[in-house]
């Protein structure tokens, strides 16, 4: 009798641990679980809230379901974790999928897997600590900011440049990835014989302000257009430098590669007078009305960005994944080549270059994905 008793406590015990979080695949092939969402707010990061809107209008309200972590989640993050909290107090969210992985995203995982180890979390644009968000995530994303060193230069060589201003200031230049990227800016530029230029515009953090740095645009890119010409390159580390910057590129007939953060959305609808009413979250429209702008600039070819809004590519693949670790088909939790595969069919069939991150205190992180997209000409 004792014998068979142990023999049953030893087999429940094996069935729970197959119920913790691990390696082995631990859904079933059920229809009955949903994934859950977070993203900011629409004043926040339109693209990942409107991709978050797609999902919900594709696969419905039974198998999706979303929530926003505040505007202000630097100083709210309890309010963070409760979002998270909430989603996962469903018993049927079987996964969850964070974009942007704000301040308190590491957190909310820890308190969710106090009571449902098993919940599948994958991560996108990555503000906390890589080592430690790896740590707890099943999967996460980040655009491969230090690869852009090379690529962002090689796409404006190709549109014709002779020249590459790089714009930034001293606290940017003070981050690793940006200081980083830099140094491969420069060795691309003497590399592909472009001439590479520093520009230091005003900190829109500083007492100019926004406006300030804006202004800083307006009136400096057109100087080095006409001291260096036409064919000059121009990248600004900054994201609310893109609209004039776009703009006055545009007006000057230079070149311009690509934005901080590449996307349609950032900055090309604003720079160009797009109506984005009714379009809401449609990648075709925006690619094909920017085309259209630019052509009226007479600047076609000369200016570019990534095909795929790249914080959409990470809420939509993150979905899809978690879709098929639901329906048992992925090989465990993180199944690279279902994943890799999800990337190049969300970015329509053309090839997302995926590397792994590499921390300096705890080498290459095994489940962190740097995406590079492909860029689109306009």
């Amino acid at each position: 009798m004792k014998r068979k008793i142990s023999l049953l406590i030893t087999v429940l015990m094996a069935l729970l641990a197959v119920g913790c979080r691990g390696s082995e695949q631990t859904s079933t092939k059920s229809g009955d679980y949903k994934i859950g969402i977070v993203t900011g707010t629409v004043s926040q990061g339109e693209e990942e809230y409107q991709a978050a809107q797609k999902m919900l209008e594709t696969y419905g309200a039974d198998k999706i379901v979303t929530a926003t972590y505040p505007d202000n989640f630097s100083t709210e993050t309890e309010a963070t974790i409760a979002q998270v909290v909430g989603l996962a107090s469903d018993p049927t969210v079987k996964a969850i999928v964070f974009v942007q992985a704000v301040p308190g995203a590491a957190a909310a995982i820890d308190k969710v897997r106090e009571t449902r180890p098993e919940m599948l979390f994958i991560t996108g644009v990555i503000a906390e600590d890589p080592a430690t968000i790896a740590s707890k995530s099943d999967i996460c994303l980040l655009v491969d900011e230090i690869s852009m060193g090379t690529t962002v230069v090689e796409q404006a060589a190709k549109q014709g440049a002779k020249t590459f201003v790089h714009i930034s200031f001293a606290r940017h230049l003070s981050y690793a990835t940006i200081a980083g990227r830099r140094e491969l800016f420069i060795e691309t530029c003497d590399k592909l014989g472009l001439e590479y230029v520093e520009a230091t515009a005003p900190d829109p953090t500083g007492d100019a302000g926004v406006s300030g740095a804006q202004q800083w645009i307006i009136e400096n890119v057109p100087e080095y257009v006409k001291q260096y010409g036409e064919d000059t390159a121009f990248f600004s580390t900054n994201c609310a430098m893109q609209e004039p910057l776009i703009r006055t590129i545009a007006e000057q007939k230079a070149i311009f590669p690509q934005q901080c953060c590449p996307s349609p959305y950032h900055g090309y609808p604003a720079a160009m007078g797009i109506n984005v009413t009714g379009h809401e979250g449609d990648v075709d429209y925006m690619l094909d009305s920017i085309t259209d702008k630019v052509a009226e600039y007479d600047n076609t070819g000369r200016m570019s960005t990534w095909s795929v809004p790249v914080n959409m590519l990470m809420v939509e693949s993150g979905v899809k994944y978690a879709i098929e670790f639901c329906e048992g088909n992925t090989d465990g939790r993180v199944d690279e080549k279902v994943l890799f595969d999800i990337f190049n069919e969300v970015a329509g069939g053309e090839e997302v270059t995926v590397n792994k991150y590499v921390d300096e205190a705890k080498g290459t992180l095994e489940n962190f994905y740097l995406l590079l997209c492909p860029f689109r000409d306009f």
